[in-house]
């Protein structure tokens, strides 16, 4: 069973909050799901994960084909069993690689030919042959092989990739169609929408890949280099055509304002590395901006990382010691630091979440963001998150 039951709209904006219903569990909307990429979000346990309120998480497609293998995760029970999670699990389809891997891979309308970055070995990634991996994995969703190009690309060059993603997905949903007849197993299928910072080439794919019919849509080729204010022309025309009763899921973007501002224009799911990686590399999201623990500023600072922050390491650890654990090297430096930004980032959905339904979701947003930025600005500009 696969479902999305909005609950609340915003009468401001397109944004929503509603429950997506999958066969593992049922997720509220909006979400943020932390990234598992080789089947474990790094540093934390799926305890750890369930404590800071995590609902649905996404694994890397790719990388799990590669090591341990599809066929060995299939025979110990699926993600679920093999992880020991008993939420949402979704698997993106190894098209970030067929963009991030150009110097290991050739394309070809046929799929992907590339070269493990593990060993060398050659493989052909097609549409076919994602779905099928998938399908072992056995994620609650699954989401369609596409092209995405980097920023910035040619017209021609994004449009050629548009063509493609849109032949992919309809042979993506074949397949899947044809294994679900089968043996069903339960699974949902994502079609993905690319067109770079584009507005009618992104329209033109939505449109497209709506009319193949898909259970979700996700929005893919964002957050690869372009700016914020590209982003969100190019994010209209991206949901605009999407139906009002699938979930819409916006691909690797993770700043707290982009987030913010994609729920405004009807976004539901969200994922990306930002709050983990930074938080392994000593920087945190707090409640006032990001904070740089490693600095030497915080050697005597009895507060926690995060005074407003209800998460096991703000209540039980001061930025000195957490600093300290990262001078010396302990591994328990990075799992405090991840744990706590994936509780902030849990935390930020549940309060997007409870002003949907109140109906203030305009003066959430403002109350957040006027308190974020009052921390100080990041050194670097929002809008880029990297990808794992």
């Amino acid at each position: 069973m696969f479902e999305l039951k909005v609950e609340a709209r915003d009468p401001q904006s397109n944004a929503r909050t509603g429950l997506l219903v999958t066969p593992h569990a049922s997720v509220r909307t909006p979400a943020f799901m932390p990234v598992g990429t080789r089947g474990t979000v790094k540093a934390l346990s799926v305890r750890d994960l369930r404590d800071a309120g995590t609902e649905m998480l996404l694994a890397n497609t790719y990388h799990l084909f590669l090591r341990p293998g599809h066929e060995l995760i299939r025979d110990m029970g699926g993600l679920h069993g093999f992880m020991g999670w008993n939420g949402a699990i979704l698997t993106d389809s190894g098209g970030y690689q067929v963009m991030s891997l150009a110097n290991l891979r050739s394309l070809t309308d046929e799929g992907v030919v590339f070269r493990s970055h593990l060993d060398g070995t050659k493989h052909l990634l097609t549409p076919e042959m994602s779905i099928d991996v998938q399908a072992a994995l056995g994620a609650d969703v699954a989401v369609a092989l596409d092209e995405l190009v980097p920023y910035p690309s040619t017209y021609p060059e994004i449009e050629a990739a548009v063509g493609r993603t849109i032949r992919w997905a309809r042979r993506s949903k074949e397949r899947f169609d044809e294994i679900a007849r089968s043996a069903p197993r339960g699974q949902a299928l994502f079609g993905i929408s690319q067109g770079s910072v584009v507005p009618d080439l992104r329209r033109r794919c939505a449109e497209e890949i709506v009319g193949i019919g898909f259970d979700g849509y996700a929005i893919g080729g964002l957050a690869v280099g372009e700016s914020s204010a590209a982003r969100s022309e190019a994010l209209e025309p991206a949901v605009a055509p999407l139906p009002e009763d699938k979930a819409r899921y916006l691909m690797g973007v993770g700043y707290p304002r982009d987030i913010l501002e994609a729920i405004e224009r009807g976004v539901d799911l969200f994922d990306c590395v930002l709050p983990t990686r930074n938080a392994r590399n000593g920087t945190v999201f707090t409640s006032r901006g990001r904070l740089v623990v490693k600095n030497r500023e915080y050697e005597r600072d009895p507060r926690p990382l995060d005074p407003d922050c209800d998460c096991g390491a703000c209540r039980g650890y001061s930025r000195a010691y957490v600093r300290h654990l990262f001078q010396v090297n302990e591994m328990l430096g990075p799992q405090l630091a991840s744990l706590h930004s994936v509780r902030f980032y849990q935390r930020l959905m549940e309060g997007i979440r409870e002003s949907l339904a109140a109906g203030t979701f305009s003066a959430y947003k403002k109350a957040f963001l006027d308190r974020y930025d009052s921390g100080g600005r990041p050194a670097a500009p929002e809008g880029v998150a990297p990808a794992e």
